[in-house]
């Protein structure tokens, strides 16, 4: 079995990359695992550039794959916000309820029909002395004008999937790890892995 460490503390993302990766061979560690690791610090323009900088950072420390995505909400009527911000949107402590609870202050008054979202995904694979392999992921929706349901994490309970008549939080894990963002950059993850050679050989190391 090979191993693939995510790099992230959030205990969401972990239980979604290792539900992804299930049955492929791959041993899912995190962040959790190595305490002793900083956290890197995400000030890329980006999301693309956070993960390539979270993903490439720890994998020169470990020696290791690592795999890393940044991911958020993006806002049409709020002219993209919160985006690379979404964890810190209401503040540096990182509190998901805060979060949603300001992007639902900010979106009062808007109308359902301009109320049109999408989580969005870059995910970057690190594998030391190899290039960076980066892929992007979404999933459209809506803002409701209040919380439903009570899976998932994030702004979940506030992303409504016209497709499926819930919002995200009310989801079984199986059906958000079929149309999420982050199931979305996986699957061109794979396909890549897939249709490149050179890559394919990569990935029988992780």
């Amino acid at each position: 079995m090979g191993k693939i460490i995510v790099a992230t503390k959030n205990v969401g993302k972990v239980r979604d990359f290792a539900y992804l990766l299930a049955g492929k061979g791959i041993e899912v560690t995190s962040l959790l695992d190595y305490k002793d690791i900083p956290d890197v610090v995400e000030d890329g323009e980006t999301f693309a550039d956070n993960a390539r900088k979270k993903a490439e950072e720890i994998a020169e420390r470990l020696q290791i794959p690592v795999i890393a995505d940044d991911s958020g909400l993006i806002v049409d009527a709020l002219d993209g916000r919160p985006g690379v911000y979404s964890a810190r949107y209401a503040g540096e402590h990182k509190s998901d309820e805060a979060n949603l609870l300001k992007v639902l202050e900010e979106m009062n008054g808007v109308p359902s029909e301009k109320r049109t979202a999408r989580f969005f995904c870059a995910l970057a694979v690190a594998i030391p002395n190899k290039d960076t392999i980066i892929v992007e992921g979404t999933c459209e929706g809506m803002i409701t004008k209040e919380q439903q349901g009570n899976q998932g994490f994030g702004y979940d309970p506030i992303f409504f999937i016209p497709s499926k008549e819930k919002t995200m939080a009310q989801l079984t894990k199986e059906e958000k790890n079929q149309i999420s963002h982050r199931a979305n950059a996986l699957k061109k993850l794979k396909e890549l892995l897939r249709n490149n050679e050179l890559l394919v050989t990569r990935v029988e190391r992780l």
